[in-house]
């Protein structure tokens, strides 16, 4: 049974009334907008962290305000940590800021893999709400530990751990809302737009982080805690996961691009799972004007392959005929998908690399430039600014080749010598830092931005689920849950390494990068021979 509209949805008189294009239209704007602030609020609230390190471990010979100052601590002896937030004031301080990271991130990966089965099973909109109201709990908390003057670690990672779990709800729930709403015919370009929420929350959390971090860094947490609580009560309110509850028209799920049969070929999925009898499909048209329901009866043994659709469905689209008998999907189909492995392990290293920048970029620039940790924090937000561009590129790219793996790979394959170019030339001027930042992101986001949008909502409307659009969640999550497993190691192992030289942070990345590159060359190959075939 399909449930009522939310209450503030109703109140609205341009949203509520007779179903038609236009109203289906504004919905998929006002959807599009809501979910991009929502998770906007999501990076915005876990991005402090990376700027609050540089006062919680730092010199503290050197006055706060500029680095270059050296000023008088003869009261102190040789002490330079004394100014330090305790515990983070002793030795093993780059140990302790990177478990940090590691709770967060480590919890979020499970968390992750809960969540995308969670919100299959409940309704999105009471998950999601939930979800963000509690993550600005614990970022409020966070930040209250300055005001309480709490020095125990064990407080700050509990707060990460828990934190890092109601996080999770925030991905596969977007993705599932967004996916719900529209169609794969320019997916890639729309997502790749609407995952700038990553980069626009990041620059929102160092920013509104910096404000505060050189006078009470308690701020740069509560502040970002207040704003995704109060976001989190209006997606209660007003948020519409899919079009089916306000009687709007279904979107189109076919593919961005046709490919031949390769029937003849053998299948990825060559299991019992995938090999039923019949399958139903019905054409647009019909959705649409709401006219009788056409069945057609599908011969299976013909299988598809990553990079390849059965030319009978390029007719059909993928709704499902009875969405109130759809069954939500398990861990193990999910992962027989065509793709969904190696884009999941290409994920976790892309990741490892983007949110090794997202915790430690401020941190990096405040030491190597000797920037103070304000202004280094503004800098780091133009890492985000090329994020942005790279991530609607990547997707204006792969809906113009129909090549999600072959775009991957070749900004992978250019990021990798824009980092050892970043690392060498970087710090070297104010023009350097800003250049080289945005260059970076841009190539270093754009991979983890198509993989995380396009291709996890391409993978989740997949031909061989059969119109079953509960599987987008369990997709979803399974794809960026094993990539936060690479976005907890990498954190970690840069709070490690950091202690031996940035240098050797930056060997790290560029290995995990061409790890990235390695793990799509079979998806490369695919997609390569199937463009020859069809030219």
């Amino acid at each position: 049974m399909t449930s009522l509209p939310p209450i503030g949805i109703r109140l609205l008189p341009s949203l509520d009334g007779t179903p038609n294009s236009s109203r289906t239209f504004r919905y998929k704007i006002f959807i599009l907008i809501f979910t991009f602030l929502c998770y906007t609020s999501y990076h915005l609230s876990r991005k402090p962290i990376s700027v609050v390190k540089s006062v919680l471990n730092r010199n503290c010979s050197l006055s706060i305000s500029d680095p270059s100052v050296v000023v008088n601590t003869s009261s102190h002896g040789n002490n330079t940590k004394w100014c330090d937030w305790k515990p983070f004031d002793q030795d093993n301080a780059g140990s302790l800021l990177g478990s940090l990271d590691l709770a967060y991130l480590f919890s979020y990966a499970v968390g992750m893999f809960i969540s995308g089965q969670v919100a299959e099973r409940v309704h999105l909109r009471y998950f999601l709400s939930a979800g963000m109201i509690s993550s600005g709990i614990m970022t409020i908390l966070f930040g209250m530990g300055y005001f309480w003057n709490i020095h125990n670690i064990a407080f700050f990672i509990g707060i990460q751990v828990i934190g890092g779990l109601v996080q999770s709800s925030g991905w596969p729930s977007v993705v599932t809302c967004v996916g719900n709403w529209y169609g794969k015919g320019k997916r890639g370009l729309i997502m790749g737009i609407w995952n700038s929420h990553t980069s626009v929350g990041n620059i929102l959390g160092s920013l509104i982080a910096g404000i505060f971090v050189n006078t009470a860094w308690g701020w740069s947490f509560i502040v970002p805690g207040i704003i995704i609580g109060t976001l989190g009560i209006l997606v209660f309110f007003f948020m519409v996961p899919s079009p089916e509850e306000v009687k709007c028209e279904l979107p189109d799920q076919l593919p961005a691009t046709k490919y031949t049969d390769r029937a003849t070929e053998s299948s990825d999925l060559n299991t019992e799972s995938y090999k039923k009898k019949t399958t139903c499909h019905i054409p647009m048209e019909t959705v649409n004007n709401n006219k009788a329901i056409a069945m057609e009866t599908v011969n299976n043994n013909k299988t598809i392959e990553y990079g390849a659709t059965n030319s009978q469905s390029s007719q059909t689209s993928l709704i499902s005929l009875d969405k109130s008998k759809e069954k939500p999907i398990s861990l193990w189909r999910a992962l027989l998908i065509p793709g969904v492995i190696e884009f999941s392990l290409c994920l976790f290293f892309a990741k490892l690399v983007s949110y090794t920048f997202l915790f430690w970029l401020p941190k990096y620039i405040h030491e190597k430039a000797n920037y103070d940790p304000e202004k280094a924090a503004d800098i780091s937000t133009l890492f985000d600014v090329g994020g942005i561009f790279g991530g609607i590129s990547a997707g204006l790219l792969s809906d113009f080749t129909g090549m999600r793996a072959t775009t991957c790979v070749l900004m992978l394959a250019l990021s990798a010598p824009v980092l050892y170019i970043y690392n060498l030339y970087g710090s070297l001027s104010l023009a350097h830092s800003i250049g080289l930042s945005m260059v970076c992101g841009f190539f270093v986001n754009g991979p983890y931005a198509l993989i995380t949008t396009a291709v996890s909502a391409d993978l989740g409307t997949h031909e061989v689920l059969k119109g079953n659009s509960k599987a987008l969640s369990t997709v979803t999550a399974i794809i960026d849950g094993t990539g936060s497993i690479g976005a907890a190691v990498g954190p970690l192992l840069a709070g490690v390494i950091e202690s031996s030289g940035w240098n050797n942070v930056f060997y790290m990345l560029i290995g995990s990068d061409i790890m990235a590159l390695l793990l799509l060359l079979r998806l490369l190959y695919k997609e390569i021979s199937s463009s020859l075939r069809r030219s």
